[in-house]
């Protein structure tokens, strides 16, 4: 059963949002029916099994740039 809904929106959101709709070959309603859906789905299905959730925080964090600077000599000395 379909509803309506009223949303107050900047007048070039609802422009661009309209121009993507149409080259996409959809309504504006279906594509916002579709992102509300995604939004909603993703939270219910955000369950954890039991061995991700035992892994979680066995890997200590460092910071990104340690594992690039690893990485590039890792490649480095492969390559000679």
């Amino acid at each position: 059963m379909n509803t309506k809904l009223t949303l107050n929106l900047e007048k070039n959101i609802i422009e661009s949002a309209k121009d993507y709709a149409k080259h996409n070959k959809t309504s504006l309603s279906k594509l916002i029916e579709n992102y509300l859906k995604s939004l909603t789905e993703k939270e219910e299905n955000t369950t954890v099994s039991p061995l991700v959730e035992s892994l979680t925080g066995i890997i200590p964090q460092e910071p990104e740039k340690k594992y690039k600077k690893e990485y590039a000599e890792y490649l480095n000395k492969i390559r000679k």
